[in-house]
């Protein structure tokens, strides 16, 4: 059977979209240093990225916007995100594995793992897939939006990042259904 590894990256930050990638890595090359994408350097995860995507039998990625976040909550969004990564996929999975306690909508059969991202390989390619791709998406919008800091903290709730936020207001790559991001919009309002 066809195995797809599924995580996602963003769920926690204040901006920018989630990330969801998934992965069916092929048996026969399995690809040294796979783990949570959380504990590798950046340059180890860009190297193990290239080599995914050079390796893999299929990849997909799928990503839910701020509006979708905002309208849906993180969690439908995530899995939203997931659903879409699945559906990139060139080859069809008979059997997904998913890093976390909810799996997406899929036809076949779905298993969520808690901590997936360290123990099984597929899901770790995966978060790191999704990872590498979320971290320059928010390259890309600190290009935009430099006040905001996001190069350096990936729109997460630091301190830098909440004291621009206190600064310039939420932008459009806020995630208005935060309760930071929320409030601070409400004192702008008032």
């Amino acid at each position: 059977m066809i195995t797809a590894g599924v995580d996602e990256a963003g769920c926690g930050p204040l901006a920018g979209p989630v990330y969801a990638a998934a992965v069916i890595l092929a048996p026969t090359r399995p690809i040294a240093g796979l783990g949570d994408s959380k504990t590798l350097t950046a340059p180890r995860r860009a190297a193990l990225y290239d080599e995914i995507l050079a390796h893999a039998v299929a990849w997909g990625v799928g990503i839910a916007s701020v509006a979708e976040i905002d309208e849906l909550n993180i969690l439908r969004a995530r899995l939203l995100a997931m659903q879409r990564a699945i559906a990139a996929l060139s080859r069809r999975p008979g059997q997904i594995l998913v890093d976390g306690k909810f799996c997406p909508e899929f036809a076949g059969r779905a298993v969520a793992i808690v901590k997936g991202d360290v123990w099984v390989p597929a899901i770790s390619a995966a978060s790191i897939v999704a990872k590498v791709l979320r971290d320059r998406a928010m390259l890309e919008l600190d290009a935009e939006l430099p006040q905001y800091g996001f190069a350096e903290h990936k729109g997460y709730g630091t301190a830098g990042h909440l004291a621009a936020l206190d600064r310039h207001g939420p932008s459009s790559a806020h995630r208005r259904s935060f309760r930071p991001v929320r409030e601070r919009l409400a004192a702008v309002l008032s």
